[in-house]
């Protein structure tokens, strides 16, 4: 009798670790797709808005091209060589103030005016997305 109750309770001490290990495996899960929808978020930010006292903008990439049906990195990531469209080239690789300065000179478009330009034209264009300031940087 006595080695029919170490069993059973060795029994019932490895079925009370399956609730432990099913609810910790559950908790990783949850975590890790936390984390990995995180890689997708991006915060618009730049020192050419530190001077302004709206909040950088929230932008789920991936979410926001598939809402918008956007296929085509170069429709926001485009190419410019002396003023003509690059067609099937992207700048994707690089970041926008590469070619769009903080601080603009003469004839240049700036980084912030180049954010407000593409991000406006297209939601105007499209009749969608916010048109205002606040649509997009929504203060706390």
């Amino acid at each position: 009798m006595i080695m029919g109750t170490t069993h059973k309770v060795a029994r019932t001490h490895r079925m009370n670790k399956i609730p432990i290990t099913l609810a910790l495996t559950l908790i990783l899960l949850a975590v890790s797709g936390t984390a990995l929808a995180q890689e997708n978020m991006t915060i618009l930010r730049s020192p050419a808005f530190d001077r302004h006292q709206r909040p950088p903008v929230p932008f789920v990439h991936d979410m926001h091209n598939a809402m918008a049906e956007i296929d085509d990195c170069a429709v926001c990531h485009h190419v410019y060589e002396d003023g003509v469209l690059m067609e099937y080239e992207t700048s994707e690789d690089q970041p926008c103030s590469d070619c769009h300065p903080v601080d603009p000179q003469d004839g240049e478009l700036g980084l912030m005016r180049a954010f407000h330009k593409r991000c406006i034209t297209c939601h105007d264009r499209v009749d969608k997305g916010p048109l205002t300031c606040g649509g997009c940087h929504v203060k706390k």
